[in-house]
């Protein structure tokens, strides 16, 4: 699917969050179906992993930094079990215990994390989660990172209904002084088990609810930060590096990967990351979009950062499309191609 007709799949499915539509299908009635057979299948080859519960990574980081200083920033982490670290057995291999170790050390003040995701959560457990995190007044958190969406796609949720519930928790927790990163959905199709034609269609939906979960996001003010990557062209090529022992949650290593993805935009979000940072690099093909374009380049590589940029433009809201990630060394480059408005 190219990048065009992405963009235009996932602004009708934004469209019908926003505005309580709930009949847009992803990929069609008929191959959402076979994915649905087919993940079924994977599933039980897969299993449920060797680790059932993530462990728990609460707590304070970086207390060294700044004793007696300012209070320690809040870092919150929402969604499903890629949000949880389920799969590894140490917490500080968790996604949370990364990225409040490397918020610290940016920062150089400590950060206190809490975790609420939830494995197996779809989209909808999300009201739940933000309840959790918004009890108390006195401690809305600093920064809420959510990962979620994979879920929602082999439980059959309505995208319509997924970029809801999600624009949603982002609106609360953004009306309660949070600043929002999401990392969307990442690829199902590079999961060992999986099958052709199955991964080329789980790689489609995929890309299409990121993209809508993309729109969703920035229009309520927060941040998106593919994770293609998590479940994706590095997973691919390096299966028994990047995946757990189930074959289907993260490794450590992947944990990690996913978690230096998200890092930088964390920082950014929190004006952490150098100013020069924030300037589009045309050499990166960064620069402003439509949203829904953006949503749609973001879509289709790992690592890539949208944020909110322009309430309105000539084709809508326009957003920045920031590639903030760092490429290994030896690790192809991704298209030339530039996206329009670079």
């Amino acid at each position: 699917m190219t990048s065009m007709s992405r963009a235009r799949v996932a602004r009708r499915i934004a469209a019908g969050a926003a505005y309580g539509g709930g009949g847009i299908g992803l990929a069609g009635a008929a191959a959402v179906g076979l994915v649905l057979a087919e993940v079924q299948l994977a599933k039980r080859a897969v299993g449920n992993g060797t680790a059932p519960f993530a462990p728990s990574a609460d707590g304070l980081y970086g207390s060294g930094y700044a004793p007696g200083g300012d209070p320690p920033l809040r870092l919150l982490l929402l969604g499903d079990s890629t949000a949880a670290g389920q799969g590894v057995r140490r917490a500080g291999q968790t996604p949370g215990a990364l990225l409040a170790s490397g918020l610290a050390a940016v920062a150089e003040r400590p950060v206190e994390l809490r975790n609420v995701a939830l494995p197996g959560a779809t989209s909808d457990d999300l009201e739940r989660q933000v309840a959790l995190a918004l009890a108390d007044s006195r401690r809305v958190p600093d920064i809420c990172v959510i990962m979620v969406g994979a879920n929602d796609v082999t439980h059959r949720m309505p995208p319509t209904r997924s970029v809801r519930c999600l624009a949603t928790a982002v609106r609360r927790l953004r009306t309660a002084g949070a600043e929002v990163v999401v990392g969307t959905c990442p690829d199902l199709g590079t999961i060992e088990p999986v099958q052709q034609p199955l991964r080329w269609l789980a790689r489609r939906v995929s890309r299409q609810l990121a993209a809508a979960q993309t729109i969703g996001v920035v229009e309520q003010g927060g941040r998106t930060v593919s994770l293609g990557d998590l479940l994706g062209p590095e997973f691919a090529a390096n299966p028994r590096e990047l995946f757990g022992p189930d074959s289907y949650h993260p490794s450590a290593e992947g944990y990690a990967t996913a978690a230096m993805a998200v890092l930088p935009t964390v920082c950014a979000a929190l004006g952490l990351w150098p100013a020069e940072e924030e300037r589009p690099d045309v050499s990166r093909r960064e620069g402003f979009l439509p949203v829904a374009r953006a949503a749609a380049e973001a879509a289709s590589e790992a690592g890539t950062e949208v944020a909110a940029a322009m309430p309105s433009g000539p084709r809508g809201p326009w957003a920045l499309l920031k590639r903030r990630r760092r490429r290994r060394v030896g690790e192809a480059e991704p298209s030339p191609t530039s996206p329009s408005g670079v």
